[in-house]
C-alpha cells in the first residue's frame, strides 16, 4: 500500500511538472489567462432592454470568445453559445413570484455564486449565477495563484443552459429535481447590501428544496426536506429510517448519462416520507453545472485530462473505463447508499431508465432554455444522448463492479445483529437486524456478495451493544474487516456448520480495533489489527466525518 501511495505522489508530482510546462510553452497563462493569438480579453456586453424594460438581451460570457489558435490548445468547449446573445426576462424582486422575493443569504459552493430569497409566504428561492469561475475549485495556495486565469477560462467547457434540459430529463427519468428558470437580475434597490456583488447579471431562478414542500410535485409533496449531513445522521442513529436504494440509484444513472460528474454529498437534498414502517428517503439532485461538461477537446486540454481524471467530457461513448473517475466524487455516498443493491437491480433500473428516457422525450427536453441557443444545443446534445442511452445497462454492470470490489455495511448507534453465513461457493451473506426486546429481530437489511466481484467487505457496527454472529462456512475467499465502533460487541463463531470440529483459523476475517482482543473476548481465530482511524468508526458522529459536507 505504501509503494502504491509513493507512486500516485510521483506520478501526481509528475503532472504538476507536466502542466507548468505545457503553461511556460503557452506563453504563461498565471492569473490573466493571456490568449496565445493575440487577443484582448472582450470587454462584457452591455444588456439590449426591450422598450417596456421586461427583458433584456445579452451574452452570457462574452469574455470566453477566443482565436482558432487559442481554440486549437484550450479547446472550443461550449464558448459560441456563452457568447450568443439571449432574451431573458427581467427580475424584478418586488413584484416576483406572485409576491416578493427578498435577499437572505449570499453564497456560492466552489463555483457559483448564489443568493438566498424568501417570499413573504415563506418559500424560499435561489438564485445561482449563470456565470461561474472553476478557479474557486483549485485549493487555496500557489496552484490557484498559478492558474486561476486559464480556471476562470474553462468555465466556457461547461454548458451554460444545461440545467433546463437536465431538469426535463429527470422529470422524465422519475428523478426528483428544481425547476430552473433563466432570468436577468438588474442594479435593484432591494438587493440592498448585495447590490455591488450580484446586480445586473444572469442568473438561474430556482425553487430551493428545503423545509416543507407539501406544495411541489417535483420533491415529491415532501413534507420536509434534509440535507445531507441530517440525512446520514437521522440514518445512524434511527435503525427504522432508510433511503429508498433504487431510487437514488436511478438518480446516479442520470448522472452518468448526463456526464455529471460533480456529485459530492452537499450537491443532494433528500425528501422524507413518514409512514408505518419509518422515515423514508428518496433523492434530490442538486445544481446541475457539469452536466454535459465538454473539457479534453483542446490539445492541451486533453493532456490536462489525463491528470484531472474526474473531468469526464461528454461524448457519445460512455467509456467503461472511465466510469470509475466519473463516479468518483460521491464514492463514500454512494458506498453508503446502494449497499444493498445487487447486479440485478443495478440491471433492471438501466433497464427502466432507457424505457422512460425515449426519443420524444429527449427531443422535448432539448427544447428547454433560451430560444436563441436552443438548435444549436440540440443538434449537439441530441444524438450523444440517445447513443449514451444505449450503453446505460453496461453502465450500470460497471459501476456496480466498482462498488462491490470494496462494500461497506453500515451499523447504527442502536444494538443490532449482524449475521455472516456461506451462500454457496465463494458467496457470503450478510444480514443485518435491529435487536428487540422481548420481540423477534427485524431485518434491516440482507445481501449475498460474491468472491469473483467482492474483494473486501467492511463491516461498521458504529456504537451500540451490538452481536455479531460468524457462522465456519463465511470463510469464502472475502476479506472481511469488523469495525465494532464504541459498545461491548459480542462476537460468536458458530463451528456447528463445521461438524463440530475443534475451532480453528478463520481466514480473511480482521477485527479492527484499539480495545486489546483478551479484553474483546476474541478468539484466536479472528486476526487483530488496531483501528487505524477510530474517530470514523466509533459513533455515528464520527462517520459523517468522512463525507463532504461543506453544504
Amino acid at each position: 500500500m505504501k509503494k502504491r501511495l509513493r507512486w500516485f505522489g510521483l506520478v501526481k508530482a509528475f503532472g504538476w511538472l507536466v502542466l507548468g510546462g505545457i503553461l511556460a510553452l503557452s506563453g504563461g497563462v498565471g492569473l490573466s489567462a493571456l490568449d496565445i493569438a493575440g487577443e484582448a480579453d472582450p470587454a462584457p456586453a452591455l444588456p439590449q432592454w426591450a422598450a417596456d424594460s421586461a427583458t433584456v438581451r445579452v451574452a452570457a460570457g462574452p469574455q470566453y470568445a477566443r482565436g482558432a489558435v487559442w481554440q486549437f490548445f484550450w479547446g472550443p468547449h461550449y464558448r459560441n453559445i456563452w457568447n450568443t446573445p439571449v432574451t431573458a426576462p427581467v427580475l424584478r424582486l418586488a413584484s416576483a413570484e406572485r409576491d416578493s422575493l427578498l435577499p437572505l443569504r449570499a453564497g456560492g459552493s466552489y463555483q457559483s455564486r448564489t443568493l438566498r430569497l424568501r417570499t413573504a409566504k415563506g418559500y424560499q428561492f435561489v438564485l445561482r449565477s449563470v456565470d461561474k469561475d472553476m478557479s474557486a475549485a483549485l485549493p487555496v495556495g500557489w496552484k490557484r495563484n498559478l492558474l486561476r486565469g486559464l480556471m476562470k477560462d474553462q468555465t466556457s467547457a461547461t454548458l451554460p443552459y444545461g440545467a433546463y434540459v437536465a431538469a426535463r430529463l429527470a422529470a422524465a427519468a422519475g428523478v426528483y429535481h428544481a425547476n430552473p428558470r433563466l432570468v436577468y437580475l438588474p442594479n435593484d434597490p432591494m438587493l440592498g447590501k448585495y447590490r455591488a456583488g450580484y446586480a445586473n447579471a444572469l442568473y438561474l431562478l430556482e425553487e430551493r428544496a428545503e423545509g416543507d414542500q407539501r406544495h411541489a410535485s417535483s420533491f415529491g409533496y415532501s413534507p420536509a426536506i434534509y440535507n445531507t449531513r441530517h440525512l446520514l445522521t437521522v440514518l445512524r442513529k434511527r435503525p427504522n429510517a432508510g433511503v429508498d436504494p433504487r431510487a437514488f440509484l436511478r438518480a446516479r444513472l442520470l448522472d452518468m448519462w448526463l456526464g455529471d460528474w460533480s456529485r459530492r454529498e452537499d450537491q443532494w437534498r433528500w425528501a422524507s416520507f413518514p409512514g408505518s414502517g419509518g422515515l423514508r428517503f428518496r433523492p434530490i439532485p442538486r445544481d446541475r453545472d457539469q452536466a454535459f461538461f465538454l473539457f479534453d477537446d483542446g490539445a492541451l486540454t486533453r493532456v490536462l485530462s489525463w491528470f484531472l481524471t474526474k473531468f469526464q467530457s461528454f461524448y457519445t461513448t460512455i467509456r467503461l473505463a472511465n466510469v470509475d473517475a466519473l463516479t468518483t466524487t460521491a464514492r463514500n455516498l454512494d458506498r453508503t447508499l446502494l449497499g444493498p443493491l445487487s447486479a440485478e437491480d443495478f440491471r433492471a433500473e438501466a433497464d427502466s431508465l432507457q424505457k422512460r428516457l425515449s426519443d420524444a422525450v429527449i427531443a422535448e427536453a432539448l427544447k428547454a432554455g433560451p430560444a436563441e441557443t436552443r438548435t444549436v444545443i440540440a443538434a449537439r446534445l441530441g444524438p450523444l444522448l440517445r447513443a449514451r442511452r444505449a450503453q446505460l445497462a453496461a453502465v450500470a454492470q460497471r459501476y456496480f463492479e466498482i462498488l462491490a470490489t470494496e462494500a461497506w455495511v453500515v451499523g447504527t448507534d442502536h444494538a443490532e445483529r449482524f449475521v455472516l453465513t456461506g451462500a454457496g461457493p465463494g458467496r457470503l451473506r450478510v444480514q443485518m437486524l435491529a435487536l428487540r426486546t422481548h420481540r423477534a429481530d427485524s431485518l434491516i437489511s440482507e445481501r449475498v456478495y460474491d468472491q469473483k466481484t467482492t474483494k473486501a467487505l467492511n463491516l461498521y457496527s458504529l456504537a451500540g451493544n451490538d452481536v455479531i454472529r460468524i457462522a465456519a462456512d463465511a470463510a469464502v475467499g472475502i476479506e472481511v474487516g469488523i469495525y465494532p465502533g464504541q459498545g461491548p460487541d459480542q462476537i460468536s463463531l458458530d463451528h456447528a456448520l463445521a461438524g463440530n470440529q475443534p475451532p480453528g483459523p478463520l481466514p480473511g476475517f480482521t477485527w479492527f480495533s484499539n480495545v486489546p482482543p483478551r479484553v474483546a473476548g476474541l478468539s484466536p481465530e479472528i486476526t487483530f489489527k488496531p483501528d487505524p482511524q477510530p474517530e470514523l468508526t466509533a459513533n455515528a458522529l464520527g462517520w459523517v466525518k468522512r463525507y463532504n459536507l461543506r453544504d
